[in-house]
């Protein structure tokens, strides 16, 4: 089928299985995985694949910078200890536990090495997807561990495969000098292009020139850390957190607003996409057991993904004593969490596109010009595990979060309420010096000396009072409603002729903004 047909189909099987999502209330990860399986025993679609370059090259970078610049820097360096024993230390014990598993069940060592290598990173777009409403603190962990373990599952796969290419063992010094130099020239490559970027954000204040740049920015970022043979996957995560901090100094709030807006809906249509593509790999699949015997490789997937649970929950369950043994700082003892909260952190291990995609770019032949042995094996492994692990364990996920009984978190909240307080306060402190500046007439400053006033009142109200409850979503919803009859009264003007097109389009403009003030998900 041509490129252009292909993109259509994919694009209206996202668009499926986003109303799936909506209407018929199941996880969209498995609405679009069912939506592709379907479409692979259609004719002329069995054969589109999911291209492995595409993936780690552009959709990579891209879903890994939208993900960093939504990851709270504060709460990523509180918890970076337990991030970096997820996102390394169970990457390799995975890793380790596959390959013994693989070499059991009749794998070389280095071919299940590669397949360790495979299914050692998460997926965090699945665990967004199958929990939206995590609470802050496990939300973090669980996509600093994403951000970071596709580089040190990369830089193991890289060498892995090297090796079996070459018809050797790798070793483990090998395997420890590669990921050293892939980690510290990602962060060195990933703070000279963020600190770069940022600059030239400075001096591209246009919208559209700004917006260019948002969009070129996470292959900036990405590239000049593969040249130099570092992982590309540290560089993005570490210029996006790099400018995350940094460009709220210098972006325009148009700028901001439109970038964000991309990114949003690019992510959405991209992990759509990707779900749709593992799906596609169904029927390849199938045909496969029926040349080579299903039962064996079946048999290796279900292992594998038990073998990756198990380890998993024994690596959260020891990490916490191990932790509290060595530190034990009354700081420590702040951030400690029960058992049952971080059962959510085991049951957030799920596998994505990522792994399909490095599965599906092992080489064909070996340095000898010999088949690559196994590697029908592992894609078809790699891909009965997404699918047990997305469906297991998201089948039972709120289940998982409910038992845990996560106490509410209101520090969103105070805090918000504490900045906008802060906020109106500085902005009466310097309300004469502005008005003076401006030259504004006596007027115009009690005008907007009594608007921020009013504001400030019903701000410091709002704090005594904490509204937060059930009244407060009634008159939420309330205000809902006001905003769509200014909607139908400015409709109704343009439709009488009685305002101009580029006028309805201003005022629509503002009474969307109001609109995605009063809402909780903009989704909604």
């Amino acid at each position: 089928m041509a490129g252009l047909e292909i993109a259509v189909i994919l694009g209206f099987a996202v668009l499926a299985g986003g109303l799936a999502c909506r209407y018929l209330r199941v996880p969209a990860p498995w609405a679009w995985l069912a939506i592709g399986t379907g479409l692979s025993f259609l004719p002329g679609l069995h054969e589109v694949s999911l291209p492995p370059d595409v993936v780690l090259f552009l959709f990579l970078p891209a879903l890994l910078y939208w993900e960093a610049l939504n990851t709270s820097l504060q709460l990523f360096r509180y918890d970076l200890r337990v991030i970096l024993l997820l996102s390394v230390g169970l990457v390799f014990a995975t890793a380790a536990a596959i390959t013994g598993i693989g070499s059991l069940l009749g794998l070389a060592v280095p071919v299940a090495l590669v397949l360790g290598a495979v299914l050692s990173p998460t997926d965090a777009t699945a665990v967004s997807a199958m929990a939206p409403r995590l609470p802050r603190r496990i939300d973090t962990m669980l996509r600093g561990e994403s951000l970071v373990n596709d580089g040190s599952a990369l830089a193991l796969y890289s060498v892995a495969v090297a090796a079996v290419v070459a018809g050797r063992d790798p070793s483990i010094g090998e395997i420890s000098l590669r990921f050293l130099w892939s980690v510290v020239g990602g962060i060195l490559a990933g703070l000279v292009a963020g600190y770069l970027l940022y600059l030239l954000r400075r001096i591209a204040q246009q919208p559209s020139l700004a917006g260019t740049i948002s969009v070129l920015s996470p292959f900036a970022l990405y590239l000049p850390a593969e040249m130099i043979h570092g992982s590309g996957v540290v560089a993005v995560v570490t210029g996006g957190l790099l400018l995350g901090r940094l460009m709220p100094r210098t972006v325009s709030a148009q700028s901001r607003t439109l970038g964000f807006d991309f990114w949003r809906v690019a992510t959405y249509v991209i992990n759509g996409t990707l779900f749709v593509l593992i799906g596609l790999q169904a029927r390849s699949v199938v045909e496969l057991f029926s040349e080579d015997g299903w039962l064996s490789v079946l048999l290796i997937g279900i292992i594998c993904a038990v073998t990756i649970f198990a380890v998993r929950l024994g690596w959260v369950a020891l990490m916490a004593p191990v932790i509290r043994l060595i530190d034990r700082r009354p700081s420590q003892r702040e951030r400690r969490v029960a058992f049952r909260t971080r059962l959510v952190l085991v049951w957030g291990g799920f596998r994505g596109a990522i792994s399909l995609a490095a599965a599906l770019a092992v080489p064909l032949a070996t340095a000898t010009g010999e088949p690559f042995p196994g590697r029908e094996t592992l894609i078809a492994a790699t891909f009965i595990v997404i699918v047990i692990l997305l469906v297991g364990q998201g089948a039972t996920m709120n289940l998982v979060i409910r038992a845990a009984r996560i106490p509410p978190e209101h520090d969103d909240l105070d805090e918000r309420r504490f900045a906008t307080v802060e906020a109106i306060q500085t902005a009466l402190e310097h309300l004469d010096e502005d008005a003076t500046e401006e030259d504004a007439p006596d007027d115009a400053r009690s005008e907007v000396r009594g608007r921020l006033e009013q504001d400030l009142s019903h701000a410091r109200e709002a704090i005594e009072h904490d509204v937060s409850g059930p009244e407060d979503d009634v008159i939420r919803r309330l205000l809902l409603r006001t905003v769509a009859r200014k909607r139908e009264a400015v409709d109704r003007l343009r439709r009488d002729q009685r305002i101009d097109d580029g006028v309805f389009l201003d005022v629509q403009r503002e009474i969307d903004h109001e609109e995605l003030r009063l809402r909780d998900n903009p989704d909604e």
